[in-house]
């Protein structure tokens, strides 16, 4: 009888647990879910402010031979990045499936300064779905832009400190947005003043593909559209102590140089008309450049400042 009534008594235990579970069940999901953006915030904002551990690389490196950590830090290392790439890659290749639906129009837009499709021609059985295919490529690197800088920004993100953590993230929209106008700069600014010299250097008639035309087109907007972050890139090595704006200053001709190379080397002439389009806005991002170089550095010396009297208030204290 005894043992009847204490398996009694731990069924109806066991009936009101299950009873209790089933009734707060609704309740507890919905507080979970109401709660998950902000302990979400709250974690990434732990993220955002943490320290990295401080280690001169040069350690780092005399270390891979003989400390074992090190080596399995090294490849744990590597496997993040392999990561980090393969995820990039299925964002580009959903970016790139989804632009398929659209891409025929893009193609249409981006035909409008030889005034439509209808004046480029095909000469290739496989030329029609290899442009279709690179159009679709270059709208999807746009698309995917954003997140593969995020995913960029993630691999570095653990070994920078909290405010170059910071400045990263918001140069991600940033870096989106100079991309665009990039681009944008180069079919509404200078395709309208390349081609025109291209096609009336000579008497000849010109029969334009489709193929070479793209090709042309989406190669000069991808080029110049990254030559556009330029600036951004700057800001954030001179944060991180990599770049140092008095050099930046001091080798402005040799900068100009390099530019000038490289605008020869993007635009499909060297003729002074097409070449003067790509350096101008290039050398106007060098300038740019170097004043938001000071910039950073002066927020740089202003944080180390205030670091050096935090730790001598600490070691007084």
């Amino acid at each position: 009888m005894r043992n009847f009534f204490t398996r009694l008594g731990q069924d109806i235990l066991v009936y009101f647990r299950v009873l209790v579970a089933i009734i707060t069940f609704p309740f507890i999901l919905i507080f979970t879910i109401i709660a998950f953006p902000f302990r979400a915030l709250y974690k990434f904002n732990q993220y955002l402010n943490t320290e990295p551990d401080e280690r001169p690389i040069a350690d780092v490196f005399s270390d891979l031979a003989t400390d074992k950590q090190t080596r399995e830090g090294l490849w744990q290392q590597i496997e993040d990045l392999r990561m980090h790439l393969l995820r990039s890659v299925l964002m580009l290749t959903l970016t790139v499936i989804i632009t398929f639906w659209f891409a025929q129009e893009v193609m249409a837009f981006l035909a409008d300064p030889v005034g439509g499709l209808q004046n480029l021609q095909a000469i290739q059985v496989t030329e029609e779905i290899g442009v279709f295919m690179r159009v679709s490529m270059s709208v999807g690197i746009a698309l995917a832009f954003p997140y593969i800088a995020f995913e960029v920004w993630y691999f570095a993100a653990p070994g920078l400190k909290p405010r170059e953590k910071k400045l990263g993230l918001i140069g991600i929209p940033l870096a989106t947005l100079l991309f665009l106008t990039g681009m944008a700069f180069t079919f509404y600014i200078l395709l309208p003043a390349a081609l025109p010299f291209l096609g009336g250097f000579t008497e000849i008639a010109q029969f334009w593909t489709a193929k070479e035309y793209f090709s042309f087109v989406t190669g000069l907007m991808f080029w110049i559209g990254l030559f556009f972050e330029f600036p951004l890139v700057i800001y954030v090595l001179t944060s991180m102590g990599f770049v140092k704006p008095q050099i930046l200053a001091e080798q402005w001709r040799i900068a100009i140089v390099i530019i000038a190379i490289l605008a020869a080397a993007i635009t499909p002439t060297v003729d002074p008309v097409n070449m003067g389009l790509v350096m101008l806005p290039m050398t106007l991002l060098y300038f740019i450049s170097i004043g938001l170089s000071y910039i950073a550095y002066a927020g740089r010396k202003r944080d180390n400042a205030e670091l050096q009297e935090n730790v001598a208030d600490d070691g007084l204290g």
